[in-house]
């Protein structure tokens, strides 16, 4: 069966970035790309069907213009509008047509997390039957380098799978934060300082050996790395971002990093780079 990736079109000149990274990435899977805009179900019928005929007319052209300015070649494609809630909407499409991958533009309240949570981004991301792909950057941008944020729960495992799945050849860095317990106090302790510094090789040891378990299951393992950062693991996170940022960041919608609701806000809000999110199973 064919692929179907769903791109949710707002029309907006911020959105056309994210419409751009649909259409390569349908070009290069050989998906069929459906486009979706939501309507405004309160408004009279008439107004909605006359809106109808100048929304897909209006995605069409700017699918037309994407394609000449990124030149991109074009997807087999279905473009629609539907009506209801928009966040409701997308993912009823996205299990009723059985999508393979929902891509929406970056959040444009950009450094207001506390405006994040009630989106429909925040929302899709939440309740979406499969990743789920929110775009800022260029869609000239390939996607060579991917952070995965790993914790070894159930979520972390599905969303490392779905990586290596979709992005076989990009390098991979994998990023455990880790907390010894102690450190506030006995920090300047050097006897404390030797057993900690057994206590993370041990660590690194086990992440090491989890990893050679997980990749057991694939015949091509990309380049990988594993990067040990002790504290809070959003914060751990939100630092590396600000510091290296990837080109992508790949995590899971349940369990990873705790805060969960927390961390929504804080990577829509503050995107260095374009995030994919899975769920949990």
């Amino acid at each position: 069966m064919t692929k179907t990736l769903l791109f949710a079109c707002d029309l907006s000149a911020e959105n056309r970035a994210a419409f751009a990274r649909a259409i390569r990435l349908a070009n290069e899977s050989g998906a069929r790309l459906d486009v979706v805009h939501v309507l405004d179900p309160h408004l009279p019928r008439q107004a909605l069907q006359d809106l109808e005929q100048a929304v897909v007319a209006e995605m069409e052209s700017m699918m037309t213009d994407i394609r000449e300015d990124y030149a991109l070649s074009s997807p087999a494609s279905l473009i629609q509008t539907v009506a209801g809630a928009p966040y409701a909407e997308i993912i009823r499409e996205a299990h009723e047509r059985e999508v393979d991958l929902i891509v929406l533009g970056a959040h444009r309240k950009r450094g207001q997390p506390d405006l994040v949570g009630g989106t429909t981004l925040a929302r899709v991301l939440r309740g979406a039957p499969c990743p789920v792909l929110s775009v800022s950057h260029l869609a000239t941008q390939d996607w060579n380098d991917i952070l995965v944020p790993v914790d070894f729960s159930l979520a972390c495992r599905h969303t490392l799978r779905e990586t290596l799945k979709r992005f076989p050849e990009a390098r991979l860095t994998l990023l455990h934060a880790w907390d010894i317990p102690g450190e506030r106090e006995l920090g300047s302790d050097s006897d404390y300082a030797r057993w900690r510094d057994r206590e993370v090789g041990r660590l690194r040891t086990q992440l090491e050996r989890e990893i050679e378990q997980m990749m057991a299951d694939f015949e091509d393992v990309p380049e990988l790395s594993l990067e040990l950062e002790q504290g809070d693991p959003l914060e751990v996170l939100m630092n590396r971002l600000r510091r290296q940022p990837p080109d992508l960041l790949a995590l899971g919608s349940r369990g990873q990093l705790g805060r969960q609701g927390q961390l929504t806000e804080r990577l829509l809000a503050e995107p260095h780079c374009d995030i994919m999110v899975c769920r949990a199973w």
